[in-house]
This record gives C-alpha cells, sequence and structure tokens, in this order.
C-alpha cells in the first residue's frame, strides 16, 4: 500500500476545522462589541471602555483553541505514522521481509512523533499571542475611526466598521510567514503546517518499518496533475540513505533464490537520488498528490504514466482559488452586523459555489472538496 501526503489529508482537515471555528468566533465577538450602542453618542468612550472585556473574550477563545490544538495534532501526528507502518505491512505482507515486519509490534510513542508534535507545537506558540493582539488592534482602530455620527465620505459609523470588519474578515489573523516569504491566515497557515508534519509523519513511519526490515529504496508514483516541483521525481527510485544525485547500484533480486547451489541474482537499478534530497526539492509539499512503496529490485516495475486530456495543474489552482473566495464570503458572513450585509455576503457565497459547480463539471479529473470551502462558524 503506498504512502503519501493524501494518507493524513484528513487529519489536517479536522485541525483546521478547529480553527476556522476559533477564527469564526473571534469576528463574531468583535461584530457584537462594535454594535452593542452603536447609535449612542457615547459609543466611543463605551468602546475603550470595554477593550478589557474583549481581550478576555479573545483570550478565552485562544486559550480553548491552543489546547484543543495541542492535543488534535499530537493526535494526528499518532495516527499518520501508525498508517505510514501500516502500509509498509500492507504492500509486503505476501513476502517474508512482510511477515517479519507484521509481527513486530507498533509503538505509538515513536521518536520520530515527539520530535514532530515538539516542531508543530513552536512553530504555532507565537501564533496565540498574535491572535488576541490582532483583534484588539482592529477593534481600537475601528472605533478610533468612527468616534462620530457621519465619517468623512458619508460614511455613517455602522457603514465604517461594517467595513473595516469586511477587510479583516478577508484576510483574517494574518502575519504568518512560510519559508518562500508568502503570507497566511491563521487557518491557513496552521491546515499547511499540519499537512506538512502529518505527511512527514506517515512518511517516517512508512520509512522506518522499512528500515528495520533492510528495505533501503522506495519508488514515487506518478501522480495526475503534479506540479512542476514534484515532476521530474516522478517515478523515480530513491533512496533512504543517501547518496544524494543519480546514480547506479548492483544489489542483490528480491525473490530470486540464491545460495549454495544457486549463483547470487543481482540486478542493477538507477537511483534518481536520496529521499531526503527529493523532499528538499518539493516532494511531498502540502497537497502533494505523490505516494511511496518499497521498490524491490527485480519485482517493482515503474508505474504507469496517468495522463488527464482536458485538465490541467493550472486549472487545479483555479479550484482552489474558488475555494478561497467561497471562505472568504462566509468569514464576511461571520463579521456581518446586520441583516441586509448578511444576505449579501450570502448571495456572494452562493455565487462562487455556483462558479465551482461549473469549473469542476468542465474537468473530469477534478473533484469538488466542500470541506476546503467550509470556514465552520456557528452561523
Amino acid at each position: 500500500m503506498p504512502v503519501s501526503p493524501a494518507m493524513a489529508e484528513d487529519l489536517a482537515t479536522e485541525v483546521r476545522r478547529l480553527y476556522d471555528d476559533a477564527q469564526g468566533a473571534l469576528l463574531e465577538r468583535l461584530a457584537a462589541a462594535l454594535e452593542a450602542d452603536i447609535d449612542s453618542p457615547l459609543w466611543a468612550q463605551l468602546k475603550a471602555a470595554s477593550v478589557g472585556d474583549l481581550r478576555q473574550a479573545v483570550e478565552t477563545v485562544s486559550d480553548a483553541l491552543q489546547r484543543d490544538s495541542d492535543g488534535a495534532v499530537r493526535a494526528a501526528l499518532v495516527t499518520a505514522y501508525n498508517r505510514g507502518r501500516q502500509a509498509a505491512v500492507a504492500e509486503l505482507g505476501a513476502l517474508d521481509i512482510g511477515r517479519e515486519l507484521l509481527a513486530r509490534r507498533i509503538l505509538p510513542g515513536a521518536p520520530a512523533v515527539d520530535r514532530l508534535a515538539a516542531s508543530m507545537a513552536e512553530d504555532t506558540r507565537p501564533l496565540y499571542t498574535r491572535i488576541t493582539r490582532a483583534v484588539v488592534d482592529v477593534y481600537r482602530r475601528i472605533t478610533g475611526r468612527a468616534s462620530g455620527n457621519v465619517l468623512l465620505g458619508g460614511l455613517t459609523r455602522r457603514q465604517a466598521s461594517q467595513r473595516a470588519l469586511d477587510q479583516f474578515a478577508d484576510h483574517g489573523v494574518t502575519g504568518f510567514v512560510d519559508s518562500t516569504g508568502r503570507n497566511w491566515d491563521m487557518a491557513s497557515y496552521v491546515e499547511m503546517a499540519v499537512r506538512s508534519v502529518t505527511a512527514r509523519a506517515a512518511i517516517e513511519g512508512h520509512i522506518d518499518a522499512l528500515g528495520e526490515i533492510g528495505v533501503g529504496l522506495v519508488i514515487v508514483s506518478d501522480a495526475p496533475l503534479e506540479c512542476p516541483l514534484c515532476a521530474p521525481w516522478e517515478g523515480e527510485t530513491l533512496s533512504l540513505a543517501g547518496p544524494d544525485g543519480p546514480h547506479t547500484i548492483r544489489t542483490q533480486h528480491t525473490i530470486q533464490p540464491s545460495g549454495l547451489f544457486a549463483p547470487t541474482a543481482t540486478v542493477a537499478v538507477h537511483v534518481a537520488g536520496s529521499l531526503t534530497e527529493a523532499r528538499a526539492a518539493g516532494l511531498f509539499h502540502p497537497n502533494c498528490r505523490h505516494s511511496l512503496t518499497a521498490y524491490l529490485p527485480g519485482v517493482t516495475t515503474r508505474p504507469p504514466h496517468h495522463p488527464t486530456p482536458g485538465t490541467t495543474y493550472e486549472d487545479t489552482q483555479r479550484q482552489r482559488e474558488i475555494e478561497r473566495h467561497i471562505r472568504r464570503w462566509k468569514r464576511r458572513q461571520a463579521a456581518a452586523m446586520d441583516g441586509q450585509t448578511r444576505r449579501k455576503a450570502g448571495a456572494k457565497v452562493r455565487e462562487w459555489q455556483a462558479a465551482q459547480r461549473a469549473h469542476v463539471a468542465v474537468h473530469d479529473a477534478l473533484r469538488r472538496k466542500p470541506a476546503r470551502e467550509q470556514i465552520g462558524t456557528a452561523r
């Protein structure tokens, strides 16, 4: 059974839902705090006095999110690691080495899981402080600008507050920058990070299991709609313990008998490089469609090519773009301060959902993923 990032995709989705729920709750609390007493001539003073209440409400959400997230990530890593090990058992089960692996006890507290969990916790620790600061900063900025009944440009206090809330809803809690310099909102950043770390856990569970029984080579699948980062590694054989770079080795045939009365059977294997090298170059990035299986010399063959006529990698990216628009307008629904604004945002949600249906309908290789269109708000 192949191992791939997709094997742990559902685990990342569950963790993202926690952050989407939290972001929706934060938007609702911010909108409610601004809407309270909005027609009062003392609105600005009342808002300044209540900033402490808002901060406490935000910190309550943030603390609960951190507790739930730490537990969910740890559970996801254990599950992903064990899925990777079980994949090795499944693909080698028909061979003696597979039966040997099946007999070994799977330990959920593997060092790889501990290491990945600690790394994830360290990467996301600054996030929770930023949540409170971002929400309170937006609150103060809105109340500072909307201090009168009628503002510059003819906007009322409610209109000005709603406009600022819409901007915040569009972008969410931002400021999380990845290694390429891309700026992410909170939920997307966490999903990306969890996808990455659970994919690593699944792959490490797989290669740890293979390493225990002396399997040192793996082969990359040929996935449909591959991205430019992964294309060079499709169908290639990789070593689990180096060296880097393409080279050819001669190794023993996996099942052909050898011994006292039979010459040792060997086969030549072209190795494209190491797994570490391929991953550093981008293979198994978040949302990667490729998988790994054990390469058994003399038995494993190159995977078949999967053509996707009428659909390109760019079409998949357009689908991701539409999903972002749907989530954006759902966040605006959560930030709406009145029924009319909420209905307008709902109409835009339906408009982009229709665009998604149309896009998927004309590309047979695409499948709609409703979970990626959700933000998990209570509304």
